[in-house]
């Protein structure tokens, strides 16, 4: 209860207070290409509910059927100049903060994934689960996507088994930081998760 109060204490006040800054940014991304500028993306929540992921999109619409699929690295020419700058100061994940106000996320746990990544699960790894899905998370702030997937899962299952209300706000003022240095957005050379048919 102390911690859906705290989501609600942050995201509430921080919605009415970015929701200009959102119109204006959905109306320049719809300028720059064509398609809405609200991206949807069903994502797997806590005890592996279903739930759609709001954020502004970066990059050209039906990215996910192109080039590279769902992996994006540095330079990739599916995001929009616009684009870039959302990523570099995380301002396309404003939108999550709908999801925290409508109880699928949180603004603090593990960032939630698709459904075929969960399908990979070892029975260990779906400890994720456990919790809400989160804005920011203890792997966020510890490499993000720059990560090997095997170590961010582990990150944040050490999160789930160690959360608290002091490591929360632990969390949120590294978190600054990490958005102010734009570190560990792209998955370079060894982040990020692999589909299963690719090396």
């Amino acid at each position: 209860m102390i911690k859906r109060a705290l989501d609600i204490a942050i995201s509430l006040p921080l919605v009415i207070l970015t929701a200009p800054v959102v119109a204006v940014l959905a109306v320049a991304i719809r300028l720059e290409s064509p398609g809405d500028p609200i991206y949807r993306q069903t994502r797997v929540g806590k005890d592996g509910r279903l739930f759609e992921i709001y954020k502004l999109r970066t990059m050209v619409s039906g990215a996910e059927f192109t080039g590279a699929g769902l992996a994006v690295a540095a330079g990739d020419p599916r995001i929009t100049r616009l684009g870039m700058l959302l990523r570099r100061y995380s301002l396309d994940e404003l939108p999550n903060l709908w999801n925290v106000l409508r109880g699928e996320m949180s603004i603090v746990g593990p960032r939630p994934t698709l459904k075929g990544q969960v399908d990979q699960y070892t029975e260990r790894q779906r400890g994720r689960l456990a919790v809400k899905p989160g804005i920011t998370g203890w792997a966020q702030i510890n490499g993000r996507a720059s990560l090997p997937w095997p170590q961010r899962i582990e990150l944040d299952l050490w999160y789930v088994e160690h959360r608290s209300l002091a490591l929360d706000l632990r969390i949120l003022s590294r978190t600054l930081g990490l958005v102010a240095r734009g570190s560990g957005i792209y998955k370079g050379a060894t982040g990020g998760w692999q589909p299963p048919n690719q090396p």
